[in-house]
Parts: structure tokens; sequence; C-alpha cells
């Protein structure tokens, strides 16, 4: 009687380790499986990012839609500070946020560099940012 339960107590120990070897081995791949998701989203976000620029370089009417689906929360935050913004005033916050310097949104958007002056100080004046911040660096706190 007392061979049979040690034989019994053995095989439910190798039926142990048997079972947790295979349970670490699932739980390994499992991790290998989601490396390689984040790193195909690396990839996907270096791509997305890619495109998000050479839209707004374009003046693409794709680009507000695009920078949404990229920084989806960017456009919410800016409209509950103003509600009433209007979209090519969300694509102008877009290119600084994007730190686009006034010589390339105004090559970019086709007009002076003095107007796109004019436009931040507007924008400025819409937000309520103080005229000692840096308004790029204003809008990349925004997350």
């Amino acid at each position: 009687m007392i061979v049979s339960i040690a034989i019994l107590l053995i095989a439910i120990i190798i039926i142990l380790i048997f079972v947790l070897k295979k349970i670490r081995y699932t739980e390994f791949k499992i991790n290998e499986v989601m490396q390689d998701v984040v790193l195909s989203q690396d990839v996907l976000s270096v791509d997305s990012y890619e495109e998000i620029i050479s839209l707004a370089r374009d003046n693409s009417s794709d680009f507000l839609f695009r920078f949404k689906e990229y920084y989806p929360s960017f456009i919410e935050k800016l409209l509950e500070i103003e509600p009433k913004l209007k979209t090519s005033e969300l694509t102008f916050c877009a290119y600084l946020k994007l730190n686009f310097s006034t010589k390339d949104i105004a090559t970019y958007t086709f007009v002076t560099p003095k107007a796109v002056q004019n436009r931040k100080n507007r924008i400025r004046k819409k937000l309520s940012i103080d005229s000692n911040i840096d308004i790029y660096v204003w809008f990349n706190n925004i997350k």
C-alpha cells in the first residue's frame, strides 16, 4: 500500500513538472509573439509618421484626417480648450505640433512667413497661450 502511494505521488510530481514546463514554454512563446507585435507597431508608427509629414508637405486635404489617427487625443484636447476652432486652425495647430518652422509652414501652405507669424499670434490669443511661452513646447505638451 505504501509503495502504491509512493508511486502515485511520484507520478503526480512528474505530471506537475511536465505541466509547469509546458506553462513556461507557452509563456515564452506568448512573450515572443508580443515582442513581434510591438516591433511591427513601431514600424507602422514610423511609416504613419512619415506619411503624415509627407501629406503636410504636400498641403494634402487628407493631412488632418491622418494626423487625427496618429495623434487621436490632440485635436480633442484643443477643442476642449477652444470648441470654436476651425478646421484650418486645427490643421495649423497640427503643423506646430509637428514642429514645422514658420518658413516651412509658409512654404507648404503657399503664404508668406509674416502671414504664418500672424496666424501663430491669433492661435496664441484663441488658446490663451502666454507670449513668454514657446508655442512649440506648449503644443508638444499636449498629449
